[in-house]
């Protein structure tokens, strides 16, 4: 089995991700899917690569998945492979709000 690291696309987001009290919902819905994808990867709905986010593409993602969080919330991440042994899931964002995800998106 490969092993998998976690990392946030950027400093801004891990810090946003950092600064949520441990007792936060969210916080806690993030690291539940976090220990969900370190058991398996491809834990989340893929994204169709036509509906990945210019934003997204722009920084290298090649592919995504979302999770629910709670009826109105997402987290989108996506896995890359760089070592034999290693995956790597990238946290790319997360949406408190549903109509943040639609816009994201283009759904709206």
């Amino acid at each position: 089995m490969k092993e998998v690291n976690i990392k946030f696309i950027n400093d801004n987001l891990e810090n946003e991700y950092l600064s949520l009290q441990d007792n936060d919902r969210i916080k806690k819905k993030i690291n539940w899917v976090i220990e969900k994808i370190k058991q398996k990867p491809a834990f989340g709905q893929p994204i169709a690569k036509n509906l990945i986010p210019e934003e997204y593409k722009k920084q290298g993602v090649k592919n995504a998945f979302w999770v629910e969080l709670s009826k109105s919330q997402r987290l989108i991440y996506s896995l890359t492979s760089e070592e034999i042994n290693k995956i790597t899931a990238i946290i790319l964002e997360w949406f408190a709000r549903h109509k943040d995800y639609e816009r994201r998106f283009g759904y709206s």
